[in-house]
């Protein structure tokens, strides 16, 4: 692993994310969601420190951050765009979004623009069932 530390400022949050959970394992996905603002991803290094961090096995970060889609794992655009993929969403306008985004930027699922400034990732459900099609970029909606 190569030498991954936490700035003093997020030292300090992880105490205080700790002080509110009873144990270290409860605090994991504020603890990622503080190492992802911290580095921008989650690498391989990154995700080893979170578990040495909380005292976890390494296979139990590796599993919550393979599950949960709003992590990333490797580099992405300044912005990240995440769109439903659901059938409500999908039938909703989801294609015709992934129409305007190929057609204005080059962009498909998965990819970033040329320039670095946006990366598609479809996301299964975004909780806008009612008013879709769900689309967040960085963390609104």
């Amino acid at each position: 692993m190569s030498e991954v530390v936490f700035s003093e400022s997020a030292q300090r949050e992880i105490e205080k994310i700790l002080s509110r959970y009873p144990t270290k394992g409860a605090a994991l996905l504020p603890v990622l969601h503080l190492a992802q603002e911290e580095f921008g991803v989650l690498t391989e290094d990154v995700r080893a420190r979170v578990a040495q961090t909380l005292d976890l096995p390494a296979a139990q970060v590796e599993g919550v951050v393979s599950f949960y889609t709003l992590f990333k794992t490797k580099p992405a655009g300044r912005h990240v765009i995440w769109l439903c993929q659901t059938l409500s969403c999908d039938l909703a306008g989801t294609r015709s979004l992934l129409g305007h985004l190929d057609r204005r930027y080059s962009l498909r699922p998965g990819g970033t623009t040329a320039d670095g400034r946006f990366t598609l990732t479809m996301a299964e459900c975004l909780g806008g069932c009612g008013t879709g099609p769900a689309m967040m970029v960085n963390w609104d909606y």
